[in-house]
């Protein structure tokens, strides 16, 4: 059995047609999704903006219902869970945004962040400040970050080293699922290597399933195990990361190659 299974995964919304009118249409936002994801595997997802990856990946947090299907996570139908045992659950996955800065409060200290992550796995800790502070510097240090700046607030940082915060505070929960949703489009590209290498690197270490969700082919390539390609709320297309590459199949795929810039000399 996979790790992780999206069943013919559906999510429809409903709107209105236009701006003067009371008729609706409905959205096909995600259409009927199965994937499977094995454990410590890195599965890409890519598509065109308005293609749906953002929808499913909060179908999966389960911040979002579906309109039909289910998400299977280690063989449990994540949607016959009760709101009481869902809270419970997320602390299993966790999400990594696009935008470190509005993902964080900008009113905490990494300290203070970290902590209230970390003390969600371990409440036992909050009476064990000693304790509580060591684990918080380890967990900044796992990332590549001074445990000095430990009282520091996220405006005191780069770009690239607030999404090595946001990192650390997905992995406070010591979670099994990482959806990572377009986490380096924000950065330089010399940023995004660092943290893309980052992201293998605690694959390795902590044994992470992690979906990597992004626009572009040329850094899911580098990451991913295998791609998964979306295009109008459907899978059109999931293969090996350099077959994909080597042997396109599906027209959207194909669009989002001939989109990679090509370097001449």
């Amino acid at each position: 059995m996979a790790y992780l299974e999206l069943e013919n995964l559906t999510k429809h919304f409903t709107k209105r047609k236009g701006l003067f009118t009371s008729e609706l249409q409905t959205v096909r936002a995600v259409d009927g999704v199965s994937l499977s994801i094995e454990k410590g595997e890195i599965l890409g997802l890519v598509g065109e903006s308005g293609c749906g990856k953002s929808t499913l990946s909060r179908l999966i947090m389960q911040l979002l219902r579906p309109t039909s299907g289910s998400v299977v996570l280690e063989g449990e139908r994540l949607a016959d869970l009760p709101a009481s045992e869902i809270r419970k659950r997320r602390r299993d996955f966790q999400m990594i945004f696009q935008d470190p800065y509005a993902s964080l409060n900008p009113r905490m200290t990494v300290f203070s962040a970290l902590a209230e992550s970390i003390t969600t796995r371990h409440p036992g800790l909050i009476n064990n400040r000693s304790a509580l502070e060591e684990a918080v510097a380890e967990l900044m240090e796992r990332v590549g970050l001074d445990a000095r700046y430990i009282r520091k607030y996220p405006h005191e940082f780069s770009g690239g080293q607030r999404q090595r915060i946001a990192i650390a505070r997905a992995l406070g929960t010591e979670p099994k699922l990482v959806l990572a949703d377009e986490p380096v489009s924000a950065l330089d590209v010399s940023i995004q290597s660092q943290i893309l290498n980052l992201l293998r690197k605690l694959r390795d270490e902590l044994d992470l399933t992690m979906i990597f969700i992004s626009h572009d082919l040329s850094v899911v390539r580098y990451i991913a195990d295998r791609i998964a390609v979306m295009d109008e709320g459907k899978i059109v297309e999931v293969n090996e990361a350099d077959r994909l590459f080597e042997e396109p199949q599906s027209d959207a795929t194909k669009m989002l190659l001939s989109a990679i810039p090509q370097v001449r000399f």
